[in-house]
């Protein structure tokens, strides 16, 4: 007779969110792979996030969904590419409904994820999702999986290649720190009052890079322009996530968002300070490295106003980013 490892061959995990959530789902695959070592693990994650399980060693194929080529044809496209797999064990960490039928008609043979989830009462279980109890993202995504043997807690993982590290080889040399000063929503972003002086404060004991995306760079040549310094350098635009985390890697100190960098410095235990204007760490999205630190202006009635910030501040006067303290870290 099988034991229950042997008759777990293949698995699929899904989270087809944010690059944030992909990286926070990424202990489940670890401890797949660890409870299930001879299975294979596919992860579908939306097209643009799938560079960050590059050489994860969890994982067999990391397959795209791409709305960009008609959200239901891919979905249809998907649903036959994952029954001709025949699934053992489907795990779907999204809550949303395009994933909730993509697990629904996958054809595995049993269905696991969250009862928020709009097509949960399809699943072989479901499991509560409570944001606001201090639980972390991570924390959530494992329960999925604790009847197997899973840890509760863990950190994420990403796996820059050498040639990550040769990328932003000339940017790691003597003391530096990392700046990720955007945000898609403005009340999850720190001031750019703020950024500049936090530039200005950390310039005379080391280098400054500042990181984003192609959309950033203005954002950061205005915070280098303003800060007047000469030591501070825009790479927004310049490298990729792989290479991001790298380079953090190497930092000092990494001053992030509530946002997605604030899980790649997690995900590469690096020593990370994380600004929390709108929202608050109780959700659930804080940082895991050995070394963090998180900043808020406590006492607000107004905060948190949402779980994902708002484009302005409802209130008018964005109290909890234009009176952030900056003044902090043990290692600054």
């Amino acid at each position: 007779m099988k034991s229950p490892v042997d008759s777990v061959q293949k698995i699929l995990l899904i989270q087809t969110a944010f690059l944030g959530d992909v990286i926070l789902a990424t202990p489940v695959a670890s401890e797949l792979k660890r409870l299930f070592p001879a299975a294979s693990i596919d992860f579908l994650v939306k097209k643009g996030n799938e560079t960050l399980l590059h050489n994860n060693p969890n994982l067999r194929y990391v397959i795209t969904f791409d709305k960009s080529k008609g959200k239901w044809r891919s979905m249809l496209q998907l649903i036959k590419q994952f029954r001709s797999q025949q699934y053992d064990l489907v795990l779907n960490l999204h809550r949303f409904g395009s994933s909730g039928i993509l697990t629904t008609f996958s054809g595995g043979k049993k269905k696991y994820g969250f009862k928020k989830n709009p097509f949960a009462l399809f699943y072989t279980k479901s499991f509560p999702h409570a944001i606001g109890t201090n639980k972390h993202e991570v924390e959530r995504n494992l329960s999925i999986i604790s009847e197997f043997g899973a840890v509760a807690r863990k950190r994420p993982e990403l796996y820059p290649s050498q040639a990550n590290f040769e990328k932003v080889k000339e940017f790691s040399k003597g003391n530096f720190f990392c700046m990720a000063p955007a945000s898609v929503w403005f009340t999850k972003q720190l001031p750019i009052e703020k950024w500049v002086e936090l530039v200005q404060q950390k310039s005379s004991t080391g280098k400054i890079y500042l990181l984003g995306g192609k959309a950033d760079q203005e954002l950061c040549a205005e915070i280098i322009e303003r800060s007047g310094v000469s030591n501070a350098v825009n790479l927004a635009g310049e490298l990729n996530l792989l290479e991001s985390a790298a380079l953090l890697a190497k930092a000092k100190r990494t001053f992030v968002n509530d946002s997605g960098p604030l899980h790649l410095a997690s995900a590469m235990n690096a020593p990370v300070t994380a600004f929390f204007c709108s929202t608050v760490p109780a959700f659930g999205f804080g940082p895991l490295s050995d070394d963090s630190e998180i900043r808020e202006v406590l006492g607000l009635d107004c905060r948190p106003c949402g779980l994902h910030g708002f484009k302005t501040c409802p209130k008018g006067h964005f109290k909890c980013g234009m009176e952030m303290p900056l003044e902090m870290e043990k290692n600054g």
